[in-house]
């Protein structure tokens, strides 16, 4: 009897050990925490001893906090995003996990990986303290209503900064503004084409780029837009911003990728069909953000088996992966799902490697295409969808795309 007492005490103990739970806290900024949220439960089926808590905050608030958490070694979350404006910092004060060292060793993931954006969260001295997980190349989006009135194509306006410019002129005849603020434009031309192991304002020698080729072209071209009458000189991220999306005042937006999700979702959902998304004028080769996630140093040891499920969940699975395409625009960071039919047709993935360890130094992508999927026509025009809550804060990530490239056979319609 003793005997069989202890054998059901013994039952008893390893069934309430299977049943032990790992609660980890994610910590978020607004809009990546509707892809978590949309994928979590696939999470929740593969680790159903972890429980996630998910905390978000505003973008800025998050980032602030972040920094805050990680100087005084408490507060942050287990798990936490960084965005790419951001992961410099934190990849040189500190705060964050090695990721290659175990029990993670993140290194043999490196080669699934775009190099650029691999490196972005690696140390000088080779320490990878965040793994990337998305990507937003520079994108001109356009209104297809202006352009069909116009009797351009699209084709006709991104063959050069010149023609570009000679659309907005013809625009001016049918009473149309070509974009908001002429500094769209500048800041597109300041990010885009740097070179490999540069940043955006120094060089890898630490020299000043603010007299460069680069930023005097974006000088220019910015000067004639303003001076010919060419934009609304509306500020972006303001009522008057997204009104003009609504009313058509523009024609055109250049930005990342992660714009069409903003407009497809709260900015101008009434608008659903008139949007195209297009490669950026003159070929320039455009990264405007990215977002990352990491591990706290003073995430608790027995939490980092159940934290780093979760990061490779995040990073790494394909599907996962991927369900941040139709809604939000955010590309994957991971080559292999960049060479899925439906991201990629035809295109050149970016590769080369970029050294990212400099402080506030953005790295760029080598010329190459990401196509921006979607519900595509003919000509590769995204049609925005109606159906969505309102998604508030800037996202940003880096390649460019071709619509004229994109088969629409092979886009699945967004939902």
């Amino acid at each position: 009897m003793k005997k069989i007492l202890a054998l059901a005490l013994a039952a008893s103990l390893l069934a309430g050990a299977a049943l032990a739970q790992t609660t980890l806290t994610l910590g978020l900024f607004e809009p990546l925490n509707e892809h978590v949220e949309l994928v979590l439960p696939q999470f929740n089926a593969l680790h159903p001893d972890v429980t996630v808590e998910i905390r978000t905050l505003g973008f800025g608030d998050h980032h602030d906090l972040l920094v805050t958490n990680l100087a005084t070694g408490s507060g942050a979350a287990d798990v936490v995003a960084i965005e790419i404006g951001y992961i410099a910092r934190f990849v040189a004060e500190g705060g964050l996990r090695d990721l290659s060292e175990a029990p993670f060793e993140a290194d043999r993931f490196a080669d699934d990986f775009v190099d650029y954006a691999w490196a972005q969260g690696r140390t000088a001295d080779g320490r990878q303290i965040a793994m990337p997980t998305d990507i937003a190349p520079g994108t001109l989006y356009y209104r297809r209503d202006h352009l069909e009135a116009s009797g351009w194509t699209i084709d006709q306006v991104i063959e050069s900064m010149d023609s570009f410019l000679d659309y907005g002129r013809e625009l001016l005849g049918h009473g149309v503004f070509l974009v908001a603020d002429a500094g769209s434009i500048a800041e597109g031309l300041i990010r885009s084409n740097v070179p490999a192991g540069d940043g955006i304002y120094f060089a890898a020698d630490g020299t000043p780029q603010l007299n460069s080729e680069r930023f005097l072209e974006a000088a220019r071209i910015a000067q004639i837009v303003r001076e010919e009458g060419m934009d609304a000189q509306i500020g972006a991220w303001s009522n008057e911003w997204y009104e003009a999306f609504r009313q058509g005042t523009t024609a055109v937006e250049i930005s990342g990728a992660w714009l069409g999700g903003h407009l497809q979702t709260w900015m101008a959902p009434e608008t659903s069909g008139l949007w195209g998304a297009s490669n950026t004028p003159g070929e320039m080769l455009v990264s405007w953000g990215g977002s990352f996630y990491g591990i706290p140093t003073q995430t608790a040891e027995a939490k980092l088996d159940a934290a780093w499920d979760l990061v490779l969940f995040l990073t790494t699975n394909p599907e996962i992966q991927l369900e941040g395409l139709p809604h939000h625009q955010r590309l994957p960071r991971h080559a292999g799902h960049l060479r899925r039919p439906h991201v990629r047709r035809g295109a050149r993935v970016p590769r080369r490697t970029a050294s990212a360890h400099a402080v506030g130094r953005h790295r760029q992508p080598d010329p190459g295409r990401c196509h921006l999927p979607g519900r595509h026509d003919r000509r590769g025009d995204l049609r925005l969808r109606h159906g969505r809550d309102p998604q508030r804060g800037p996202r940003r990530s880096g390649c460019t795309r071709r619509s004229a490239d994109v088969d629409p056979a092979a886009h699945p319609p967004l939902t």
